[in-house]
């Protein structure tokens, strides 16, 4: 347990922090999911518009720092290709 009033702090600092990160991933997931729905379900133009929708929210995490940049481009990358698979 936290001794020192700058190790107490710290803690508090902490929970926040997580609270904060874990609702921000949560969002994120979230549009990621509403993404891969609309590819289950074959529409496409919901597919784009839900792509559009979470290209934002996917950077918005990198320069927060819930994702590296390089997951968050991955992650995009994966998603636009299924979306352009669909109308194929």
């Amino acid at each position: 347990m936290a001794n020192t009033a700058q190790s107490k702090k710290r803690a508090r600092q902490s929970e926040k922090r997580y609270a904060v990160n874990k609702a921000r991933r949560s969002r994120i997931r979230t549009y990621l999911r509403k993404v891969e729905e609309a590819i289950a379900s074959g529409d496409q133009s919901a597919a784009q518009d839900a792509l559009k929708a979470v290209q934002p929210e996917l950077m918005r995490g990198v320069t927060k720092g819930i994702f590296h940049k390089n997951t968050a481009s991955r992650k995009m990358s994966r998603l636009a290709a299924r979306v352009k698979a669909m109308a194929a």
